[in-house]
């Protein structure tokens, strides 16, 4: 959540998420019947870890400028407990193809709200949408930028604090009913 300061940070984290989330719930259920009890949830972690090593490989080689901006975050999607959640209460207890397809689901899911709470950090903090596209897309995502306000710059919600109020935001509605 601290990283989605922008679209294309959050984007980056969310194709990641969902790279790690199919093919670590396809694994898991493929060992699923392998793994003892008393050992599954570290045998999960490690499937879970070979993914994010994956990821953060073909960033690093794919889109370096990004693997460079996202640093640490990439590899600390192991500890997201989402991911090891679902891992845990749905793959380890399904067939591969419906363990694979909510992998895809929740990690869809998963990146359409960091996504949705980068658009709004990027828009409050800087006054631009889609800015340093670039990062992910290559050179011709120079011009996708949307400048909403000229000169605007909110530091807060740009830095990780901003995360949380704006995600707060996000909730408030559906608390509020």
């Amino acid at each position: 959540m601290a990283v989605s300061g922008s679209i294309v940070n959050a984007l980056g984290l969310a194709l990641a998420t969902l790279m790690v989330m199919v093919g670590a719930s396809t694994a898991i259920s493929l060992i699923r019947h392998q793994v003892p009890t008393a050992v599954r949830l570290p045998a999960f972690v490690m499937v879970i870890a070979a993914f994010v090593t994956c990821a953060e490989l073909l960033m690093a080689a794919y889109a370096y400028p990004l693997y460079q901006v996202l640093g640490i975050f990439i590899p600390l999607i192991v500890t997201n407990c989402a991911i090891l959640g679902r891992a845990d209460a749905f793959a380890s207890r399904q067939p591969v193809l419906p363990a694979a397809i909510d992998g895809l689901m929740m990690g869809l899911g998963f990146g359409a709200v960091l996504v949705l709470l980068g658009a709004l950090r990027e828009l409050l903090g800087q006054g631009t949408l889609f800015s340093d596209m670039a990062l992910l897309f290559g050179p011709q995502a120079a011009n996708w930028q949307l400048t909403i306000a000229d000169d605007y710059q909110f530091l807060f919600f740009i830095l990780p604090p901003g995360a949380f109020f704006v995600a707060g935001m996000l909730i408030a509605p559906k608390k509020c009913h």
